[in-house]
């Protein structure tokens, strides 16, 4: 498939704001869609203030019989019938809530494939009126980015939308919205491809694509070098692919301003796993095509901030290969060396995340980052501890637990801390090389793992190791409609922009 077809193309979308709280009856009349949050303390005299006032009324009134109103639903009279959702929005609300209630209002309206939609509040001051308003559009956005299909029957382009915000003083902020949404989408998209149009090869050359599009650097670094380098826990994984173009691409992200620092985003980029010589079951294998996903959401956080004009050099490091099942497939008890001269007595084929991750992060390091923030779709531990609505983190800067948990906790991508205590190592010791790969049981896997990690970034390297738990939730998470979710994105955004990590 040419590269065109591998990579998204964004949905023709118009924004507007404009000051006004007031929603008119030609709003309702010119409109395909109006998407409303209201205040509870205010419903019904808000309500009474819409057009069609006497409408609203009677659905309030008979959601009120059964119990609190949370969401009203109806198409309204006029020239363009338009669909009308309007959520009510509880006192103390917490962004998740905020975003997952923008996100069931959109699939309310979704299936008329709107292309003039209105977004407003009810009953909020200027100020508390924005968080609702940028979760309303960010939900409107994620639901209009498409995503890939393989029909024999097209489907028809996606329509030109228009998409205006009302406020009362206080603006969004489009441009933040706009490229997170962008991050996402493409962390979405590629994490949908089928392997066999998104190998790790297709996936350089897109990447290739990418940054000559955006303006980064490329590089990549493909098995001969990656073995004149010593990555012999990467090459231990990619040497039963078919093909040997397999390999760590770095993209490269300069400001036009003085840089204020430098991070590196790492990301797993594992585009099929099969389990390798410890063969997954089929269930657990049936959607091992989204096992790229930690990379995903690097070009996406990649993405994102180069359209913000971050103030950042940023290095993002792709860790490409299939993990495949064959005569030459790494096996269990081999002894291989990693790219920092570290011993791994190899456990369980299926393991290999981490064994990619292992050189990828060691050379990121050698690049002296500020920060390394890694992502990976790394342990089925990690949503057997969380399930699929919080994603795990590991850091080895115990002090930055509760500024990553708040980053969480604002962006709506919510992340649990796991503690990571060294002691935890005497569960990867060998009397044959320097490192288990893992433990023979399993338990607590997503610590050991991340242990495991951090024998390959420095001490003095600030690092965060985010195991994506969240990566893929059916019928999508808070605002985002898809089962793939792109958790990271917005998080990491949030995190680098209005964080203090420097």
């Amino acid at each position: 498939m040419p590269t065109s077809q591998i990579l998204p193309v964004a949905p023709r979308t118009s924004l507007a704001q404009r000051r006004s709280t007031r929603l008119s009856a030609a709003l309702f009349e010119t409109n395909d869609a109006i998407l409303l949050v209201c205040n509870p303390a205010t419903a019904e005299q808000s309500l009474k203030e819409l057009p069609h006032a006497a409408l609203w009324h009677d659905l309030y009134s008979a959601g009120r019989k059964r119990g609190p109103v949370g969401q009203l639903a109806t198409r309204v009279p006029g020239k363009t019938h338009a669909q009308v959702a309007i959520g009510m929005l509880k006192d103390g609300a917490s962004p998740f809530e905020v975003l997952t209630l923008a996100g069931k209002l959109w699939k309310s309206v979704a299936d008329d494939r709107p292309r003039r939609i209105v977004i407003a509040t009810l009953g909020y001051s200027a100020s508390a009126a924005v968080a609702p308003l940028e979760a309303l559009l960010s939900a409107t956005l994620a639901g209009l980015a498409p995503l890939p299909h393989f029909k024999s029957k097209r489907s028809p382009p996606p329509p030109a939308v228009t998409i205006t915000l009302l406020h009362a003083g206080q603006p969004v902020d489009l441009k933040t919205a706009e490229a997170v949404n962008a991050g996402n989408h493409l962390a979405r998209w590629l994490t949908t491809l089928p392997p066999d149009v998104l190998d790790c090869v297709a996936y350089r050359k897109a990447l290739k694509t990418l940054a000559s599009t955006h303006g980064w650097r490329f590089e990549f670094l493909d098995e001969p070098r990656l073995k004149r380098l010593g990555a012999g826990a990467f090459l231990a994984v990619s040497r039963s692919n078919p093909h040997r173009g397999a390999g760590i691409v770095r993209l490269s992200y300069r400001p036009k301003v003085r840089p204020r620092g430098r991070f590196a985003l790492v990301g797993k980029g594992i585009c099929f796993d099969t389990g390798g010589i410890n063969l997954k079951p089929h269930k657990s294998m049936y959607s091992m095509h989204e096992d790229m996903q930690g990379s995903a959401v690097a070009v996406g956080t990649l993405l994102a901030l180069t359209q913000l004009k971050a103030p950042y050099e940023i290095d993002c490091w792709l860790a490409l290969t299939e993990n495949q099942i064959g005569p030459t497939a790494y096996r269990p008890q081999e002894i291989v060396t990693a790219v920092n001269g570290k011993t791994i007595q190899v456990v369980h084929s299926d393991a290999e995340g981490r064994m990619v991750l292992a050189d990828t992060l060691a050379l990121a390091a050698r690049r002296d980052p500020a920060v390394i923030i890694d992502f990976a779709t790394l342990t089925g531990a990690c949503i057997m501890a969380l399930t699929e609505r919080y994603s795990g983190i590991f850091t080895n800067r115990p002090d930055w637990r509760s500024l990553l948990e708040k980053a969480g906790r604002e962006s709506g991508e919510r992340v649990w801390n796991f503690p990571m205590d060294e002691d935890y190592d005497s569960d990867l010791d060998t009397p044959v090389a320097d490192l288990l790969q893992c433990s023979m049981d399993g338990k607590g896997d997503h610590i050991l793992a991340a242990r495991f990690l951090s024998h390959f970034v420095p001490d003095k390297t600030p690092w965060i190791h985010v195991d994506l738990a969240a990566s893929n939730h059916r019928g999508g998470l808070a605002h985002i409609p898809s089962d793939f979710t792109g958790f990271g994105v917005r998080f990491t955004t949030h995190l680098l922009l209005k964080g203090s990590l420097l």
